[in-house]
């Protein structure tokens, strides 16, 4: 009995650091926070009760409801985008036979930068033109070397398979010998087309706003698709060595008694692979939408580079009525706003954990 208490005391101290960090830094800054909601407090006049005046001027603030939109689109797109390719890229690195090592290495190394270095790297390639206004226009000047390059690749892959699989079973349609075989057709296809001049170049000086602009792509500014592409950039490496984890976490056994009865690489995947790294996938899945929902630092980092409507997120909301340039704070908005980050967060966050992704494997 004695030994049990010792136990139970030593455990509450351990955890007391934490507990005591909790009250401080979340407890409190909740309570603090909802306080100033209700309030009209500039730092530095006592704040006055205002009641629900601060919430009903978000919900008539366009610029609060754009950044809304601008997170709810962009937490869709990023979390969507990067869970994918981290599993993408661990199944690659853990089937990876040589240079294993280097190649995670290689892979990781993104995730090691600041944010604020990789957004100023990300503002050099995004001008007007830069690099990746240089990506497109190489792309439509031989857009129909490319084409020709695909339908050939497929076509002649298509048919080294099945002409394959009438002598044997178990060819993948994604044969690497055969891919190697299709793309070196193809690439000698186009050649000899572009020599006969049957493939014209077309010529163009593309001059593309990526972020100093305000049109949108389907439901999301321009600006802020440049900015998911960094933040994918930045976040898939952390994400893809949870997935690894996982992945080197199934016995073999599973796979070998699948392949023993004939399941083929895709089916070993969907019924093997996917159930059993559903709980890590579940935890990359809630860590994408906490983060991008609270996206700050990109958007801050890009500054006047871009119009304020087309970068804001309701994180950045924040920090713009609570520090305005050349203005009072609007401690009372920020809070509200604050708050009304923090609520959705956990609805999405449950809403995640209700219908989405289960925290548990099959």
């Amino acid at each position: 009995m004695a030994r049990a208490r010792s136990e139970e005391r030593s455990g509450w101290l351990f955890i007391l650091p934490f507990m005591v960090s909790m009250a401080l830094f979340f407890v409190y800054a909740i309570v603090r926070t909802a306080y100033y909601s209700f309030t009209d407090f500039d730092l530095f006049k006592t704040p006055s009760f205002v009641g629900l005046s601060n919430y009903t001027a978000l919900v008539s603030d366009e610029l609060f409801l754009t950044a809304l939109r601008n997170t709810i689109g962009f937490s869709l797109i990023v979390t969507t985008v990067q869970t994918a390719l981290a599993l993408a890229l661990a199944v690659l690195v853990n089937h990876a036979v040589r240079a294993r090592g280097p190649v995670r290495t290689v892979f990781y190394l993104p995730s090691i930068m600041s944010s604020a270095a990789m957004t100023l790297i990300f503002l050099w390639l995004f001008q007007r033109d830069g690099f990746m206004t240089a990506i497109v226009s190489i792309v439509l000047a031989y857009l129909r070397h490319i084409l020709l390059f695909l339908v050939g690749v497929a076509a002649v892959q298509g048919a080294l398979v099945l002409n394959a699989r009438r002598r044997y079973e178990g060819v993948s349609i994604f044969d690497p010998f055969f891919l190697l075989v299709a793309a070196a057709s193809a690439l000698a296809l186009v050649v000899a087309c572009a020599l006969a001049g049957l493939l014209p170049v077309f010529d163009n000086d593309l001059r593309i706003s990526w972020l100093n602009t305000q049109q949108r792509f389907l439901f999301m500014p321009v600006t802020l698709w440049s900015v998911a592409l960094m933040n994918v950039f930045t976040t898939v490496p952390t994400l893809m060595l949870l997935f690894l984890a996982g992945l080197q976490s199934i016995p073999n056994a599973l796979y070998d008694a699948a392949e023993i009865d004939g399941a083929n690489a895709f089916q070993r995947f969907r019924h093997i692979t996917v159930p059993a790294l559903r709980p890590v996938t579940f935890a990359v899945v809630t860590m994408g939408i906490i983060g991008t929902l609270q996206m700050f630092d990109q958007v801050a980092v890009l500054g006047d580079a871009a119009p304020l409507a087309s970068r804001a997120t309701l994180a950045y909301y924040v920090y713009e009525n609570a520090f305005p340039a050349g203005a009072s704070s609007r401690i009372g908005m920020a809070s509200a706003a604050a708050l009304v980050l923090g609520i959705l967060t956990i609805a999405v966050v449950y809403v995640q954990k209700s219908v989405g992704v289960k925290e548990r494997a099959e």
